[in-house]
């Protein structure tokens, strides 16, 4: 578990905040370990707390159905998950499933409210977030209709690669059957075809990035749009 003083810059949001306003939200903060395939929030359901992430990845998931979810978003380090609250909005309208452990900074919803409040640099950082986060879900959704499994896969390893700073994933098929919105067959597909590029290595649920350069090339528009946005926020 991380130190609390060592946590700031590591999560965007939070080094975005002025040292003397980020002691005061530290008294509030605490780190806490996530786990893979744990639901932080359900649609519909309160938000008792919102989580900075450190090193892990959470999914924010549109609930379809009993059996089928799609994935609309992904928080990884660049931003918070609890967004509802920014807008002052208490419950949740996706679920949102941790996709890769890790540590966050943890702040409950009531003092996370309080500190927004009083800090006009975390209400700048959050919204400029709020952007980023919707231009995400949109162009996802556009990713989702229009392009295909195979691109859509590539833009996602990408994204997820992005966030947990690694080239290589635990990930079985009725998971990314979940996060693209295909049936496990779309899943087996597309990643033969990564696979018979040599872009990938899958084995047993173990993804392997082998060549990130190509498998840019590989992926639809969508990586590079949402990324490029990223990164001019981020400069």
């Amino acid at each position: 578990m991380l130190a609390a003083n060592q946590s700031p810059a590591a999560n965007h949001l939070l080094a975005a905040v002025p040292r003397q306003a980020y002691r005061r939200m530290l008294t509030g903060l605490e780190p806490v370990k996530l786990t893979y395939g744990q639901v932080l929030y359900e649609p519909a359901a309160r938000i008792r707390y919102v989580c900075f992430p450190i090193d892990c990845l959470v999914s924010l998931l549109t609930v379809v159905d009993k059996r089928r979810t799609l994935e609309v978003g992904m928080v990884g380090n660049e931003g918070m998950v609890g967004m509802p609250m920014v807008l002052g909005i208490g419950v949740s309208a996706v679920r949102a499933l941790v996709q890769g452990s890790g540590t966050a900074m943890r702040m409950t919803a009531a003092r996370f409210l309080a500190e927004f409040r009083k800090s006009i640099p975390l209400q700048r950082a959050l919204f400029r977030y709020t952007h980023l986060l919707m231009a995400q879900v949109s162009q996802t959704a556009a990713c989702n209709r229009f392009h295909r499994a195979d691109a859509r896969l590539a833009r996602w390893l990408l994204m997820t690669s992005d966030r947990l700073h690694t080239g290589e994933f635990r990930l079985t098929h009725e998971f990314l059957a979940h996060m693209l919105g295909v049936r496990r067959v779309g899943v087996t597909h597309a990643a033969g075809v990564l696979e018979r590029m040599k872009l990938i290595h899958y084995s047993r649920g173990n993804i392997i990035i082998l060549d990130r350069k190509r498998l840019e090339a590989a992926a639809c528009a969508c990586y590079r749009i949402v990324k490029d946005l990223q990164d001019s926020a981020q400069a």
